[in-house]
């Protein structure tokens, strides 16, 4: 890669983080869903939908912290605002029932869809002017990106 483009891709990756991180989605699909949800409870419906990173393994307050970047007593506030709230359930372990894993309750399924909805009509706006080859390769290659950065 050339340092022009390194450079490209990093200074458009830190606007993307930066429009992310104003919650500017989330706020958008409470706003237009009408969702009596703070934007961190939607962040833990969105992980405990996105399931555990290996088969066997389930869902936990510790993987949920994990992938929020906060603490663990932190994710745990999180996580007890997100059941608190009818999204989630804790559930006890089919391997070891001393301990529980997390699900998605109906209304944290409604939730998923509804904020998924926002996010691909905000997309949607955003490449409106793109062909449909354009965003199969653009989908295409930010999936490589994604899984060789997390990877």
């Amino acid at each position: 890669m050339t340092d022009e483009a390194l450079h490209a891709v990093e200074r458009n990756m830190v606007k993307l983080r930066r429009g992310m991180s104003r919650q500017r989605l989330g706020r958008a699909a409470i706003r237009d869903h009408n969702l009596p949800v703070d934007v961190q409870v939607l962040h833990v419906v969105d992980v405990v939908d996105e399931g555990p990173d290996e088969p066997g393994q389930e869902m936990s307050v510790g993987l949920v912290a994990t992938r929020l970047g906060v603490d663990a007593s932190r994710g745990s506030r999180i996580v007890a605002e997100a059941v608190k709230s009818g999204y989630v359930r804790r559930v006890a372990s089919q391997e070891d029932g001393r301990r529980i894993h997390l699900e998605l309750t109906p209304a944290g399924r409604s939730v998923v869809e509804a904020t998924r909805r926002t996010r691909q009509e905000h997309f949607a706006k955003a490449m409106r002017d793109w062909t449909d080859a354009e965003r199969a390769e653009f989908a295409r290659l930010l999936g490589r990106f994604v899984g060789a950065y997390e990877g």
